[in-house]
């Protein structure tokens, strides 16, 4: 039997009733009531999600911007301390490790927060792609993260949490203290929605959990509702929608390969082979990972790698991988079990109402 992690929740959410499911390892909360119900609390209130799970990583040290720059995709030279950044860890062949987010915390000083699927994977890449005499510290086990996400999240936050974060822009964070440790606030998220994520000790995450749960606007959520948010804004989720053998562009995010360092894999990210294609499905009948789309004259083109029935849409969304020359088309048909989905390629993201590039004064 596989021996799970207990992330610093486990316990509340076991004594809370919580369905348990093993992710990446660890011992994760799946849903609490329902993955609707929590889904509707997110896009209407406010909710908080377990992310302990995830990595952090500390790099310091003289030379440490200029030695990252070419590990990862992230261009530091634009990123300046409060600030953090989008990217990815890319192989040799442009294929994607992991996507991670870089939080610059002062010049030659950095925090990096990965996939928890990836952390040993992560971390011995980074490692072995950097110079002597900088220090890279996995702080994973003793860092507890909690994401705070809806509309409502600012409003919580204010409440429940010194300091004043009225201020803080998308990509930014600050800090303060929660009971005498100290708490980053980032005002970021993986559900489209105002949201923060809190970084603080892991013996500090319950007392922190028990003050947000506590007010009447906020209700915890898991993995599931975790998911159909973040399929209906589009973000790729790394094992499904991102993986080593797909580039950043094939995935649509190109966009984002604007470093002038010269970091691993940088001669092939920008290769385009197939392309992740956002795919609408009418009716309540989802695909599956790891169906085959077909276009008009029934020919496999591609796969789908995320679906899921889309509650704030009404009816059933995907992800998938189409051959590039396949992927101009419009209309596709999905290879569901027993029967075929008609599909039609949309624009990102799926749900449009989201707040999360507000002002939070807006």
């Amino acid at each position: 039997m596989e021996q799970l992690i207990q992330t610093p929740l486990s316990d509340w959410n076991r004594r809370h009733g919580a369905k348990m499911v093993p992710f990446a390892g660890f011992d994760m909360p799946v849903q609490y009531t329902s993955i609707l119900a929590e889904h509707e609390q997110t896009r209407k209130k406010a909710a908080v999600f377990d992310i302990c799970h995830m990595g952090e990583f500390y790099l310091s040290g003289q030379g440490a911007a200029k030695a990252l720059s070419t590990a990862l995709t992230h261009d530091l030279d634009t990123l300046a301390p409060g600030k953090c950044r989008y990217g990815f860890l890319l192989n040799e062949a442009g294929g994607v490790i992991d996507d991670l987010i870089i939080y610059c915390l002062g010049p030659d000083h950095y925090m990096l927060v990965v996939n928890g699927s990836r952390i040993a994977m992560d971390f011995e890449t980074i490692k072995s792609r950097l110079p002597a005499g900088l220090s890279l510290v996995d702080a994973s086990p003793d860092t507890a993260k909690i994401d705070l996400q809806g509309p409502l999240a600012f409003d919580v936050l204010r409440d429940r949490v010194p300091g004043d974060f009225s201020g803080l822009k998308y990509f930014n964070f600050a800090f303060t203290e929660f009971q005498g440790v100290k708490l980053m606030v980032s005002r970021t998220g993986y559900t489209g929605e105002l949201g923060y994520e809190l970084f603080l000790p892991a013996a500090a995450a319950e007392a922190l959990w028990e003050a947000l749960v506590a007010d009447p606007r906020v209700a915890p959520a898991g993995l599931g509702a975790r998911d159909t948010l973040r399929l209906e804004m589009g973000y790729p989720l790394y094992g499904q929608d991102l993986d080593e053998e797909h580039t950043p562009a094939e995935a649509g995010y190109g966009w984002l390969l604007t470093s002038p360092a010269d970091y691993v894999g940088k001669g092939k990210a920008a290769t385009v082979r197939q392309k992740l294609l956002a795919l609408e499905i009418p009716g309540r009948r989802s695909a599956r990972h790891g169906d085959a789309v077909l276009d008009k004259a029934g020919k496999t083109v591609g796969v789908v790698t995320s679906a899921s029935f889309a509650p704030s849409l009404g009816h059933a969304v995907a992800l998938a991988y189409v051959d590039a020359p396949a992927a101009e088309a419009k209309e596709f048909r999905v290879q569901a079990a027993r029967t075929e989905l008609p599909a039609t390629k949309r624009a990102l993201p799926f749900y449009r109402d989201a707040t999360a590039r507000k002002n939070v004064a807006g």
